[in-house]
């Protein structure tokens, strides 16, 4: 097998170019690189192509020569019935810029069309699982033995007694560099002592309860979707069905009522090791002495903080377990459903958090400021 080759002869004004060799992948020279930008250096409008002297061609020499022909057929070339059709195949595959148009006003118009209409099918079936949710409680109301104690109790365990130490150990550390950093700025002013308002309000009000919401939507949100994802994909549900049992009474209302319990004493948590971070961090870096900041702490933060933190705690439990359950519910039978849906979810129940906190942050704006 020889190597491919180009021959280049100039007659009466016009190129002619006869290639030889096996033109296929072992015998191109190397790099390809070079030999492309050679053919395209002779492809002009008076250039005679003769492929004659080629024994074999695959497609990947076909492909250089199409690419280097500008994708259309030579005015004039001599070549092989077989050759030929080689050609013809590479010439039937429809380029990058064919398989893929620009994208039109139009075609954004549906794609953001689909999103919303998505998003109102999903915020439908919220509503419709509230519903349920509520129907479920005012049973529970008339039939206080059916109340399912067990699954409760295990869900507030798994979701607030085993997240003390997380909550803890990152609200502490919050606490700690948000007092430092602080520190930093309030020296240059004189104002050290109003290291206590900042951290109060900034940790009990806002960041508490966000940063147990993250953490819970990602540690304890994710663990109820793929809970609840399992038995869609092993059937277990449609046992459940089978038997008589309500999904949402013993699978959904557990985890909702659960985790609204425990957010807000997770918050509460929270708050509490952040405020002891910050008490550690101003101590150290600014002598602050830990009589005057717990002394300091009740003037500085009215009592009102902490309701609106627990506030928050609650409403936040519940969407966060309300959209962990939604989207765990709609897993289809199959894994790769399961890992969507439940990025699906801890995204989304993020994604509320935040616009639920800046909800109350606009409606609670004038509550809990110092006089």
């Amino acid at each position: 097998m020889a190597n491919a080759a180009i021959a280049t002869v100039e007659r009466e004004g016009r190129l002619q170019v006869t290639l030889s060799g096996d033109w296929t992948l072992v015998n191109l020279p190397t790099p390809i690189a070079g030999l492309d930008a050679r053919l395209q250096a002779l492809t002009t409008s008076h250039t005679d192509w003769d492929l004659q002297a080629i024994p074999r061609i695959d497609s990947v020499g076909a492909i250089l020569l199409w690419r280097a022909w500008g994708r259309h057929w030579p005015e004039s070339l001599d070549a092989s019935p077989q050759h030929r059709s080689v050609l013809e195949r590479v010439a039937a595959v429809p380029t990058d810029s064919a398989t893929r148009p620009p994208i039109s006003r139009l075609a954004l118009l549906l794609v953001l069309g689909r999103l919303a209409l998505a998003g109102l099918k999903n915020l439908r079936e919220m509503v419709t699982l509230i519903g349920q949710l509520l129907l479920d409680v005012s049973y529970l109301f008339s039939h206080p033995n059916d109340i399912p104690w067990r699954e409760f109790s295990a869900n507030l365990y798994k979701s607030g007694a085993q997240a003390l130490p997380v909550t803890a150990l990152v609200g502490f550390l919050i606490g700690v560099v948000l007092s430092y950093l602080s520190s930093l700025q309030l020296k240059t002013f004189g104002a050290d002592i109003y290291i206590v308002n900042l951290l109060g309000i900034s940790i009990i009000r806002e960041l508490g309860p966000v940063l147990v919401a993250v953490l819970v939507a990602g540690r304890s949100g994710s663990a109820m979707t793929a809970q609840i994802g399992v038995m869609r994909v092993t059937e277990e549900i449609d046992a459940l069905a089978t038997m008589g049992v309500s999904r949402s009474l013993r699978l959904v209302l557990p985890k909702v009522a659960a985790l609204a319990i425990a957010m807000p004493l997770l918050v509460v948590w929270c708050s509490a090791a952040g405020i002891f971070g910050g008490m550690v961090s101003a101590n150290l870096e600014m002598g602050l002495a830990y009589g005057f900041f717990i002394e300091a702490l009740p003037k500085a933060v009215p009592v009102g903080n902490v309701w609106i933190g627990i506030g928050k705690g609650f409403f936040f439990g519940m969407l966060i377990a309300l959209i962990s359950c939604h989207f765990g519910l709609k897993v289809r039978p199959n894994t790769e459903s399961l890992s969507s849906k439940t990025t699906t979810a801890v995204v989304t129940a993020i994604t509320m958090v935040i616009i639920v906190d800046a909800v109350f942050a606009i409606l609670t704006r004038n509550l809990g400021l110092p006089v």
